[in-house]
């Protein structure tokens, strides 16, 4: 987060404009909410947030009841209105971090992360939503080499891929056009090079296709809970400490209401499904 918590609020400012909802609004339609009451909530809630900003040095516990009231209509719009908009995720997201609910402020930056992820606002304030985690669990180093040597993997965005898929795609066609004229050794060499470079986006896109449809990313949005060896609470305790608001996991299964999960560093549990949310 640029500086501190008053990031979200002027992030907020940007992307709280009804026009931002419009294209997804013709969702609405055909859900519980009609198009007029989702513009009626939307505007309520931006109200409400912008209340709670000018009552938040004054008055800590008042502007956190108008928090609570905009993320709630926030919510009411994606829920019942069918609405799955990045930008709606976010503001429900900076709602709960003002209201230092950071398990839900994790989720909701997840969720609006899948529709804007290269949001520069959005990484800011993930990544310090994350910072203020109790649980500071390190990434498997399995994870960490591959983030390193796959770099353009994991730090370019889906879109930017597509975009470099497309244009070495594009020059790999037009290498091999003029191939067929030009007999230069630079120009075999540069129709591999962009070969595999487009070969290479392609596979990073389709094992992303690959993760999204298989992987069910979670997050603990109780201030904590004790993680289990098995799904029950006779089971023991698979930590000696709890696990807290924020920390995020991967689903392995589930059964009734428990969620078997795997934690970054590789750590598999148990914890009650009322104590976590599913990202998607």
């Amino acid at each position: 987060m640029n500086n501190g918590a008053s990031n979200p609020a002027s992030g907020l400012r940007r992307v709280l404009l009804a026009a931002l909802l419009l294209p997804a609004l013709a969702g609405a339609l055909s859900a519980a909410l009609e198009p007029g009451r989702v513009q009626m909530l939307f505007h309520e809630a931006n109200s409400l947030f912008r209340q709670a900003n000018e009552r938040v040095r004054r008055n800590p516990d008042e502007a956190k009841e108008l928090y609570r009231r905009a993320a709630l209509r926030f919510e009411r719009i994606a829920n019942e209105g069918g609405i799955e908009n990045g930008r709606l995720y976010y503001n429900i997201g900076n709602a709960y971090f003002r209201m230092e609910d950071l398990g839900r402020a994790v989720l909701y930056y997840r969720r609006a992360q899948q529709y804007i992820p290269n949001d520069i606002n959005l990484q800011q304030n993930l990544q310090y939503a994350r910072d203020k985690r109790l649980d500071k669990i390190d990434e498997k180093q399995r994870t960490r080499v591959l983030k390193t040597l796959f770099f353009w993997h994991y730090d370019f965005s889906a879109r930017a891929r597509s975009v470099l898929f497309a244009v070495f795609f594009l020059a790999v066609w037009g290498g091999a056009a003029l191939r067929l004229f030009f007999r230069r050794g630079w120009l075999n060499w540069t129709l591999a090079l962009a070969a595999i470079a487009a070969a290479l986006f392609m596979a990073s896109l389709l094992v992303e296709t690959a993760a999204l449809r298989n992987e069910r990313p979670g997050v603990v949005i109780s201030p904590q809970v004790v993680a289990r060896k098995g799904d029950s609470e006779t089971y023991e305790k698979s930590f000696t400490e709890p696990l807290h608001a924020g920390t995020e996991f991967t689903l392995v299964e589930q059964r009734a209401d428990w969620y078997h999960v795997q934690l970054a560093d590789g750590r598999r549990c148990w914890v009650p499904a009322k104590s976590a949310e599913l990202v998607r």
